[in-house]
Formats: structure tokens, C-alpha cells, sequence
């Protein structure tokens, strides 16, 4: 392909970032991000974000290339005839590709009185407001945690640490992505935090009101603050531009993230799905295939053959409160073993992972700013992107 070629990347999460900052390494290549928010959001900290330890967020001058333009909008509709985004603010965005990396929120459970009476943690804005209820409501009142994954887990411990009154309601398992025996640390973590735990049959949540939860079984639980954490969602830009998505609204691509309907469009990130090699929707699985969805555009751009993605997984790292964690091992193709590292250390393993991947993002934000601005230069010094300010009126469509 001959002259500048324009890339635009839609989400400015994990995925969108480290595509980005590849990008715009390469001589030739412009590189527009498009996000709703002026500043990226550190996902794996929300969960401290509501109990108060961390903010959760990071100035996008941090993290991404001074020489990628920032534009502070929504995507509302991909033209893949015409290769435009348009945005919600007004006015659209030209492209010769198209990094989708809009990333995923929390899911529609469809449960009565979710909608409004429950919580989220899955992006800033839910965990902010969650923050604000939870200071709105004494200490000693009782909090439902519904969903006992990750995000689930590690908000229990957070507030239960800070002195919250909880029950985690885990639907039929505790922690169903951890081995067995990984689990026993997990529980035993959670008891001495006093942490009522919920599971086995009948134990999932039918209906959520103001001050209550409601069980299969038939309990009512008196919860004042009840936040929801079970399942992701992702916004249906894809399917709502014509672009062949899975049942859950991810883009389906082939093994070099490419969408099976526009090899123009490559995904990274929660939003996108390879149907014969699925992986974890996670930050891990995010850092990997941004830096994945730009090698296969530059390889397009060159004129060569792009490569089929391989992703390899370590394990999942678990803060369970300030003091304590468990590190689950896996095999490099994300199947858990027995292998873990709890207590004090483990907390410390998550830690350093939290830490080492803000640092993998401002090393990329360095090596990208390294290479002169493609708009000659303009207001913004090497390594601090000028972010344009269109609109700010949705968080739907873009990576947290």
C-alpha cells in the first residue's frame, strides 16, 4: 500500500492501547483511538476503586504515544463500504483499517430488579457510583455480592476487609475458574474475613429489590447495597454495523483476529472471538492480542501473509483484601492446574502483575512516542497524546 496509511482503533482499554502504540511505531502509518473517556481505566484496580485503595485510572499521556491522536468520543457505526466511523458526537473518521477493541461490560442477567437495584463493578462509572452508594450506607449494613469469579471474589474480600458486611452468592460454585484444591485457600481466606458464602444447588439469584435478594431456593437475604458481577457483555457496535457476531454480540474473526466478514477489521480484545480457538476474556488475554492485532495489519500493509494468533496464559492472580491472594497456575493454554502461591505472597504476586502490565503500557506508550508525530508535530510534546473532545454523552462502544 502506497502513502500514509490510516488506522483507527475504537477503545481505548488493554487491547486498543497496546495495538495502538504498535501501530504507531511504524513509519507510515497514522493512528487515531477513539474512547469515551479521557483517561484509561486500570480494570483489574476497580475493585479497589469501590473500597477506596485506588483511583483506577491512568492519564492516557502515560500510556499511550504522543504521536496517537486521541479523539474523546463514541463510535456509533462502522461503514465498511465506505471505511468511516461515525461518531456520536457528529462527524465520522476515515480508515484504510480498523482495530476493534471495544472491550466488554457487565452482562444483561435479565433478572428482575437488577436493572435497578443492583451494582456493577465491570467499568469506572458503575464502580464509581457503587463507591457513593456504599458511602451512603452505614458500615454494619448487609452487601450481596452476586457471582463468585474474579471480579466477584475480589470485591467480597475488598469490603469485607474494610469492615462491609457480605454474602457472596456463587449460583453453584465458589471461584468455578480455579482447580478444586485451588479453591480451599480461596474459602478459607474469605471465612476469616467473615464473608458468608452461598453455593450449591438453588442458590441462584431471581430476583433483586431495594433492600433484598431473592433465591431459587426460596430465601430472601436483606441486602442494602447488592452489586452484580456474574457474567460479561459487549456492546453491539458489530453486529449493529452488519458485522457477523457470536451469540454474545463478539465480533467473529479468524486466527489472525481478522473479522470473517472484512479482513479491513481486526479485533482485539473482550469484543472479538476466533469460534475454534476461544480464549479467557481478561486483561492477560487483552495485553496479548492488541500487539497480535497490529502485527497482523502491518504484515497487510506490507503485502505479507498475516500469522495465526498464539496466546499463551500463566495463570489468574486473585487479591483477596489488601493482606492476602492466591496465584492459580495454569498450563500455557489457559487449563488450571493444581499449582498455587496464597496468603501474603500471593497478594504479592498480584501486585506485581498489576504493576508489571501499567508498565508494559508506558514502556509501548515510550517506544511508540520514540517516532516523530504524524501531524508534524503539532501542540503535544513526544509522549503526551492532545486528546479532541467530541462528546462524552455514552460509555457504550469502547473498551474500560
Amino acid at each position: 500500500m502506497n502513502g500514509n496509511v490510516e488506522v483507527v482503533v475504537v477503545g481505548g482499554g488493554y487491547g486498543g492501547v497496546t495495538a495502538a502504540n504498535r501501530l504507531a511505531r511504524r513509519d507510515g502509518v497514522s493512528v487515531t483511538l477513539v474512547n469515551p473517556r479521557p483517561e484509561f481505566v486500570s480494570r483489574i484496580r476497580l475493585h479497589q476503586l469501590v473500597a477506596g485503595s485506588d483511583d483506577a485510572v491512568e492519564g492516557f499521556g502515560e500510556v499511550l504515544g504522543g504521536n496517537v491522536r486521541l479523539v474523546v468520543d463514541t463510535a456509533s457505526r462502522i461503514d465498511t463500504a465506505e471505511r468511516r466511523v461515525s461518531l456520536a458526537g457528529g462527524g465520522s473518521l476515515a480508515y484504510d483499517y480498523l482495530v476493534y477493541a471495544v472491550g466488554s461490560g457487565a452482562s444483561d442477567p435479565r433478572v428482575p430488579g437488577t436493572a435497578e437495584f443492583a451494582h456493577a463493578v465491570s467499568d469506572l462509572e458503575g464502580a464509581q457510583r457503587l463507591r457513593s452508594a456504599l458511602a451512603a450506607t452505614p458500615a454494619t449494613a448487609p452487601v450481596t455480592v452476586v457471582g463468585a469469579g474474579p471480579t466477584g471474589l475480589e470485591t467480597a474480600a475488598e469490603l469485607a476487609e474494610a469492615g462491609r458486611r457480605v454474602t457472596l452468592v456463587c449460583g453453584r460454585v465458589l471461584g468455578p475458574s480455579l482447580h478444586a484444591r485451588v479453591r480451599r485457600p480461596v474459602a478459607r481466606r474469605l471465612a476469616k474475613l467473615g464473608v458468608t458464602v452461598l453455593e450449591g444447588p438453588r442458590t441462584s439469584v431471581t430476583e433483586v429489590t431495594q433492600d433484598a435478594v431473592r433465591l431459587d431456593d426460596g430465601r430472601e437475604l436483606p441486602s442494602a447495597v447488592t452489586i452484580w458481577t456474574a457474567g460479561f457483555r459487549v456492546p453491539d457496535l458489530a453486529a449493529r454495523s452488519g458485522l457477523s457476531t457470536d451469540t454474545q454480540g463478539r465480533l467473529l474473526t479468524d486466527t489472525t483476529l481478522t473479522s470473517v466478514d472484512d479482513e479491513r477489521i481486526v479485533a482485539a480484545g473482550d469484543a472479538g472471538v476466533m469460534p475454534d480457538h476461544p480464549f479467557r476474556m481478561s486483561c492477560q488475554a487483552a495485553v496479548q492480542l492488541g500487539p497480535a492485532a497490529a502485527a497482523t495489519i502491518l504484515r497487510r500493509i506490507a503485502g505479507k501473509k498475516p500469522a495465526p494468533v498464539r496466546m499463551f496464559f500463566a495463570g489468574q492472580c486473585l487479591s483477596l483484601g489488601r493482606n492476602e491472594g492466591v496465584t492459580q497456575f495454569s498450563y500455557p493454554n489457559d487449563k488450571v492446574n493444581a499449582l498455587s502461591i496464597s496468603g501474603r505472597t500471593g497478594a504479592g504476586v498480584k501486585e506485581i502483575a498489576c504493576r508489571f502490565t501499567l508498565h508494559k503500557l508506558v514502556s509501548g506508550a515510550r517506544k511508540a512516542s520514540s517516532r516523530p508525530s504524524h501531524d508534524g508535530g503539532g501542540t503535544g510534546r513526544p509522549g503526551t497524546p492532545q486528546p479532541e473532545h467530541r462528546t462524552t454523552t455514552s460509555t457504550t462502544g469502547s473498551a474500560t
